[in-house]
């Protein structure tokens, strides 16, 4: 993130979302091989054959190895991806932008100025409140909505975005000038009838 840095821009905080999502993904990594190993054992102690006898003993290697290969298929199918996309999304906040990374090989940037956000608005559902998390949207007037999800430590993050918001520099004359639809002039330069006692058409 530093390498593309704006000039004068400075990180503030980065983290990744909240990991509640990968509860099921932690479940499912310690049932899966649980379950193989209770499954192999019984398989191996005849519970197969005595419940259909055309499953012999010859069968027991490869019923074993299935319940391997089901557990492996668990973690590499279920459990992997979302380890790895929890690890590949990072939320940054500098002194000028909100900036959210997704993905580790195929990588998709989201980002917003703080200069044109016009509401911040924090929601939490129950269980996010009970991990002090919470989705932050953010509303341009370009972009529409942008939202946040399960960002940690909600409350202190969206104090930090408020804070760097509020440090951001006052529009200057120079940065009026730019906008479109309104013309300057020079001190005294103004046009007669729009001088305080110029021309009067009546």
């Amino acid at each position: 993130m530093r390498k593309t840095l704006f000039p004068g821009e400075q990180v503030i905080v980065t983290t990744r979302p909240q990991p509640r999502k990968l509860a099921g993904a932690a479940v499912a990594f310690v049932l899966a091989p649980a379950l193989a190993a209770y499954a192999s054992a019984w398989i191996i102690r005849g519970g197969a054959a005595r419940m259909a006898p055309a499953l012999g003993r010859q069968w027991t290697p490869w019923l074993v190895t299935a319940c391997v290969v089901a557990a492996a298929a668990v973690w590499l199918g279920y459990c992997l991806p979302r380890l790895l996309r929890w690890q590949g999304t990072r939320y940054t906040l500098t002194s000028q932008r909100m900036v959210a990374r997704y993905g580790l090989l195929n990588r998709r940037d989201q980002q917003v100025n703080l200069a044109s956000v016009r509401n911040l608005t924090v929601h939490e559902s129950l269980l996010q409140r009970l991990v002090r998390s919470g989705n932050i949207s953010l509303e341009t007037g370009y972009q529409g909505v942008v939202t946040f999800r399960d960002v940690p430590e909600v409350a202190r993050f969206r104090d930090f975005i408020l804070d760097a918001i509020g440090e951001l520099p006052d529009e200057g004359p120079d940065d009026r000038a730019a906008q479109p639809g309104t013309t300057h002039y020079p001190a005294g330069a103004f046009p007669e009838d729009m001088r305080e006692g110029g021309r009067d058409d009546r």
